[in-house]
């Protein structure tokens, strides 16, 4: 699969790119694992010598001579002995350079030289501090582990807070390229194609890659790679997810997996797992990780009431549905009969999505100020998406489903006459009204 978007990214990096020549810069990529921070970068760079640094988890000296390597090989210049230097003799090595001649330093897996030798972190910041003035110098480090990238970044007490000038967080495909990949590959696929590949990857960068590559364009094709015995699918979950979570792996994986069926309330998940408080891990799972987010009726007010959890990922949201949940079917070889399961409920499991799916083309399109779903206190007159634009003065309100057919505009009509009685009028407010479907993908 060719390179796709990323221009908004681009046009950043080349700002960055642009003002090191000047002062030297220090920027953090960010973004979920096989999002491609890494491809995003080397695409950037591709026409341009820069230094690439892998932390492989090896011993220090083992990395020192490949990046020593990287050097000589990419600057052709003489290099410094590797027999027992450190990566801080490495990187003031690089920065004195910079003193004299501009360079751009690429450090992927950032994360990883905790394992290797922590104090590099503060080494690091010595030489920063006593280069960055002077240095016409680009520095860009990318991380996988969220809670360690966090760490090293966020917390006042780490050596590397408030060093960084920049960052670019790397999200998903939104739903216009995503459709872009499909016109150029199949292009004649159906809208239920379209909604599978969203469905099973979110937009993640690799994921699509993977289905793409292997010319699988149709639901069918995608859920039968997908359940494959061999499947990459069937383990990305834990491995994504087991470096985060760390030994407590097991009941956050217990957490999402509920969540991900609809047991989705703080009491539902304690009744469910029989823990009395779960809410240092509901929190550690919204704020460290980043994976689930607190949902409430727009224009709630902020409180513990009527909140509900939802994952965020795309992905994780069918891994935990249909995989995690089902792990025992796996060990037993029974693939096929997985596959029966997710046949069985793919359908209202994708309706859910289209939902989703409809609301990241809203975010895409920049017309509104505030977004979200809405239900009374009692669970009723549900309305699928509301969507306010207050430079407008309107308020849209939509109900997504599957089928054109199912739509009913006098019953939303009802339901956003009981909402405007609960939430309050909206002066001069106009009100527009709308059904979406599979058709309007």
């Amino acid at each position: 699969m060719r390179f796709f978007d990323r221009e908004k990214e681009f046009a950043k990096l080349r700002e960055i790119e642009e003002a090191s020549h000047e002062v030297a810069q220090f920027t953090i990529i960010t973004g979920r694992r096989r999002i491609g921070k890494t491809e995003m970068v080397k695409k950037f760079y591709e026409n341009t010598t820069i230094l690439y640094f892998f932390v492989a988890r090896k011993a220090e000296s083992e990395l020192c001579q490949i990046f020593i390597d990287e050097i000589r090989t990419k600057l052709n210049i003489p290099v410094i002995d590797g027999n027992g230097v450190s990566f801080a003799t490495i990187f003031k090595y690089v920065m004195e350079l910079s003193l004299t001649r501009h360079i751009t330093l690429f450090i992927d897996e950032f994360q990883d030289f905790y394992r290797v030798n922590p104090s590099i972190y503060s080494d690091m910041q010595n030489i920063w501090d006593s280069y960055k003035n002077n240095a016409h110098f680009n520095l860009i480090v990318a991380g996988s582990v969220n809670t360690l990238m966090n760490k090293i970044f966020k917390d006042k007490k780490q050596p590397l807070f408030g060093r960084h000038t920049d960052t670019i967080h790397v999200r998903p495909f939104p739903p216009s390229v995503l459709k872009e990949i499909m016109a150029e590959y199949c292009p004649g696929y159906k809208k239920s194609d379209l909604l599978a590949l969203y469905a099973l990857t979110g937009g993640v960068a690799k994921y699509v890659e993977l289905f793409i590559d292997r010319k699988k364009f149709t639901e069918k094709k995608m859920l039968d790679m997908f359940f494959d015995r061999d499947s990459y699918f069937l383990f990305e979950g834990k491995n994504m997810l087991v470096d985060e979570f760390g030994k407590d792996y097991g009941i956050y994986f217990s957490i999402l997996t509920l969540i991900a069926q609809g047991r989705n309330t703080r009491s539902e998940l304690e009744s469910a797992l029989n823990i009395k408080e779960l809410s240092g891990y509901l929190k550690n799972l919204c704020d460290e990780y980043g994976l689930i987010s607190k949902m409430q009726p727009i224009y709630e007010k902020s409180s513990n009431k009527n909140v509900h959890y939802a994952i965020n990922d795309q992905f994780l949201k069918f891994w935990f549905r249909f995989v995690y949940k089902y792990t025992h079917i796996i060990e037993a070889g029974g693939n096929d009969r997985l596959r029966t399961i997710a046949d069985r409920d793919f359908s209202t499991f994708s309706g859910k999505s289209l939902e989703n799916y409809f609301i990241e083309v809203l975010k895409e399109s920049g017309r509104y100020t505030r977004m979200g779903y809405w239900h009374d206190r009692k669970g009723e007159n549900e309305i699928d998406i509301v969507a306010e634009d207050e430079v407008e003065n309107s308020i849209e309100f939509i109900e997504v489903k599957r089928q054109e057919k199912n739509f009913d505009d006098d019953l939303l009509r009802a339901k956003s006459e009981v909402f405007t009685k609960a939430v309050g009028p909206f002066k001069d407010f106009t009100f527009i009204y709308r059904g979406l479907s599979i058709k309007d993908m």
